[in-house]
């Protein structure tokens, strides 16, 4: 048995430590999948589970890792060229890009009933949220690192489903922690000189540094776009050493993947 078929078996093995769903009351329809770093075939310093193809990953490790998790995804997943933006896309577009090899530039994307594709965000300390109706005809997923979150992502994503926002619902994923996020003072005013109420997200800590807490500034956005019920952010992707990949931690590390799809 080679090195790559030993990874893959023992990938395989590491199955309950490498997948979990939203806790959050989404309708029956609505699907949820998060990855772990755990249960892929990826080497150090990507191990093992990365889907991330440009952190210099081997580009057939990070096929064999996205196939291992599209087997546990009833829709074919459309992959964003995530760049920080605010830019939102409908998933159906993504994935038809996708499969062109040139996937389009966005960090958001949403899919209604009948679309038949799955909304995917890879992340490593930004901030995966997912978002659905209560009714279950639209689900979206957004990359939510400050900048986006500062530009207005989420308050794009919500106006992108297209229904009524006190009928939608959120997901915070696995990002990094508020005991652990130490940022610069352009990070402040990028979000309190325009929003007052920010200021309750950040810690002073002198030397013109703070820790933001990006679920609470999250919560914020979702708030100022309408939307009231909002679940998780409560892990720490920099601190959860052992289940998460970070890029904040480890700079050269994988990605881990948020994925929302309906029936």
């Amino acid at each position: 048995m080679t090195q790559w078929d030993m990874n893959l078996v023992l990938g395989l093995r590491q199955d309950s430590n490498s997948f979990f769903t939203a806790d959050w009351p989404a309708p029956a329809n609505v699907h949820t999948l998060l990855s772990t770093r755990h249960g892929g075939v990826s080497c150090s310093p990507f191990a093992s589970l990365n889907v991330g193809t440009h952190v210099g990953d081997d580009a057939q490790a990070v096929l064999h890792n996205r196939a291992l998790v599209q087997q546990r995804i009833e829709q074919p997943l459309a992959y964003l060229q995530q760049v920080h933006s605010t830019q939102v896309v409908a998933a159906r577009l993504a994935l038809a890009a996708m499969e062109t090899g040139n996937p389009l530039s966005a960090d958001a994307s949403f899919s209604h009933e009948g679309d038949a594709v799955a909304c995917a965000i890879m992340t490593a300390d930004c901030l995966p949220v997912l978002l659905c109706d209560r009714a279950g005809t639209v689900v979206a997923a957004a990359h939510a690192g400050w900048r986006g979150l500062a530009g207005g992502v989420l308050q794009n994503t919500v106006a992108a489903m297209q229904v009524n926002p006190l009928e939608i619902i959120a997901y915070l994923g696995p990002a990094i922690g508020p005991d652990a996020f130490e940022v610069g003072v352009e990070v402040w005013e990028a979000f309190c000189l325009h929003h007052p109420k920010a200021q309750v997200a950040f810690i002073d800590i002198g030397h013109d540094h703070y820790l933001a807490d990006i679920y609470a500034l999250a919560r914020l956005a979702l708030a100022d776009a309408g939307v009231h019920q909002v679940y998780g952010g409560t892990e720490c992707t920099v601190l959860q050493r052992d289940r998460y990949f970070s890029y904040r931690r480890d700079g050269k590390t994988g990605r881990m993947l948020s994925a929302i799809w309906l029936d």
